[in-house]
């Protein structure tokens, strides 16, 4: 079952430009700078997308001098896919559930 923390990761990840930026860091760590001229966003918006993203726990940040680096927290992801395989297998086993109409 789905936990409100599970529902605040899907609603991190449901913005096309959040699924993006995680796209992005899935390959490498990348800075501010790097992410605004890969997704052509603006500093303001990329910065706001950046907290959802790190405040659902998504990516972690490491400062380094006067610029901060975003990594992608793999196990995160990987616990939000294991919940969906759970689901996918759930419901592979109740395709011959059907609860009767009253």
């Amino acid at each position: 079952m789905m936990t409100s923390v599970d529902a605040e990761l899907m609603r991190a990840l449901s913005d096309p430009l959040r699924l993006q930026i995680v796209t992005l860091l899935a390959r490498e760590t990348l800075c501010t700078t790097h992410l605004v001229e890969e997704t052509g966003a603006g500093q303001t918006n990329l910065s706001n997308h950046l907290r959802v993203l790190r405040e659902a726990g998504v990516v972690e940040t490491e400062p380094c001098g006067r610029f901060t680096y975003y990594r992608l927290r793999p196990d995160v992801i990987a616990q939000l896919a294991g919940q969906f395989a759970d689901l996918a297998a759930s419901a592979r086993t109740a395709t011959e559930n059907k609860r009767a109409c009253p």
